[in-house]
């Protein structure tokens, strides 16, 4: 089912409508087994894959990406996160039993089951598959979902919204399409739990409404996820590595670094470094920059939000060590490195999502978990070292909703482990069986013998 967009009491009625439809739907939903649950999932994997040219399309359409990043995240991942539920589905339905403390004859257990109604709101960086990979772990559990993707990438949203349509009855799953004010009315709702992925600001606004009703939340938010690059390590293989994070995406990712920190003597090794890979994978050998092998800023609000904190750098002394080009007509930044930045300059204050990443040098690795443990809980923290004790140092000092070691990424793409955040960059967490536990309630249960 999808909603054509709808304003004032119209929008409230048919949200209300839908609402009770799954309300009332939910305890079949619920009392399904993992046969019945599967089955849905491969329709929703084969819904997918039937309209993978019509989703590249779409976000491309919405976003500029290469066709290459919307395959891989738009579409196999999201039908390998709905595959890992099918294959796994039925281990993790199973109750797990509890020796009990008093009397050992008597029996107990925890039950894995569906929280109810659920909300989902996605964001605009990786539409369907920051969506769709909740959804399925949200069917995987049991559970009746109503969906909206954000009102920024209106072509994806109205390609999911058919594919939706196609699989789900509305008293099931139900996408909207709309502007803000279709969120607004959804949070009115009283649902059973929220997973929102998007801004730390918009966050605190759907844990508020959340709060209301008592809902349980998934919030994936962001921050400045910050690099060590440690004394001992390979800054040349380093510089390239962080180019190309950067590069993905339009650096527009909850998990890209935001910020390095480099010891003194080995910056103009990472600047060269980083450079040398933006000019192997961004410039044809003429010179000419290839627009289309990096997405664009997604709207004109966030380019002036980053080109604002690029021209406050500058003007309070940064070094443009690389890049620095911002075309407006068409909202591409270049892949930019900036040196000589310091703590009260804007771009070490707000998250960029941009592939901007400023560098900032140090003698003493005391003075970087200084700066970083004073500072917001970020979602990544990445440390590129060969020293054991450093690293553990940099682990027991700091905090972060995930951490890689000598790369990027890692700990989000390895699905064996849970992703989140921690405080102001989010609160729980999922991801294979780590989805399935967020959109589930673990039930007691004990049986007197």
């Amino acid at each position: 089912m999808s909603s054509a967009p709808k304003t004032g009491s119209e929008q409230a009625q048919e949200i209300a409508r839908v609402f009770a439809l799954q309300q009332e739907h939910q305890w079949d939903v619920k009392a399904s087994n993992a046969a019945q649950r599967k089955a849905k999932l491969e329709k929703l994997k084969a819904a997918v894959e039937a309209h993978a040219d019509d989703i590249v399309a779409a976000v491309q359409k919405d976003t500029r990406k290469p066709e290459g990043e919307v395959r891989v995240t738009e579409v196999m991942n999201v039908t390998a996160n709905i595959q890992r539920n099918i294959d796994n589905l039925d281990e993790w339905m199973k109750p797990t039993p509890v020796t009990p403390s008093n009397n050992e004859d008597d029996k107990a257990m925890i039950l894995y089951e569906a929280r109810g109604v659920c909300l989902i709101l996605g964001p605009w960086n990786f539409p369907l598959g920051l969506t769709f990979g909740p959804l399925a772990a949200a069917i995987a559990a049991g559970n009746c979902c109503m969906v909206k993707l954000t009102d920024l990438c209106p072509a994806t949203a109205s390609i999911a919204a058919k594919i939706v349509s196609e699989v789900f009855d509305e008293n099931e799953v139900a996408l909207f399409e709309g502007d803000v004010s279709v969120a607004e009315e959804l949070l009115e709702q009283p649902f059973s739990h929220i997973f929102f992925t998007g801004s730390t600001r918009v966050g605190k606004i759907v844990m508020s409404a959340a709060a209301k009703h008592l809902a349980s939340v998934t919030l994936e938010l962001g921050g400045k996820s910050p690099v060590i690059i440690d004394k001992d390590a390979d800054v040349e293989k380093i510089g390239a590595a962080l180019a190309g994070a950067k590069q993905f995406n339009g650096g527009q990712a909850c998990i890209s670094p935001d910020y390095v920190f480099v010891p003194s003597d080995k910056q103009d090794q990472l600047v060269d470094a980083f450079k040398s890979n933006v000019a192997a994978n961004m410039y044809d050998e003429d010179g000419t920059f290839k627009k289309d092998a990096i997405a664009q800023i997604v709207n004109q609000s966030n380019f002036d939000r980053v080109k604002g904190m690029f021209d406050d750098a500058v003007a309070q002394g940064a070094t443009v060590a690389a890049g620095g080009e911002m075309d407006d007509s068409d909202l591409t930044i270049r892949p930019t490195m900036l040196t000589g930045v310091t703590p009260q300059m804007k771009i070490l204050q707000d998250e960029i999502f941009a592939p901007v990443l400023p560098v900032m040098t140090y003698e003493d690795l005391d003075q970087v978990i200084g700066y970083i443990s004073s500072r917001d809980k970020p979602l990544a923290l990445y440390m590129f070292s060969n020293d054991q004790n450093n690293v553990q140092k940099v682990l027991d000092r700091t905090s972060s909703g995930g951490t890689t070691i000598n790369g990027v990424f890692s700990h989000y793409l390895e699905n064996n482990l849970p992703f989140g955040g921690v405080n102001q960059s989010g609160t729980g967490s999922y991801h294979g069986y780590f989805g399935f536990k967020a959109f589930s309630h673990e039930r007691a249960v004990y049986l007197h013998q």
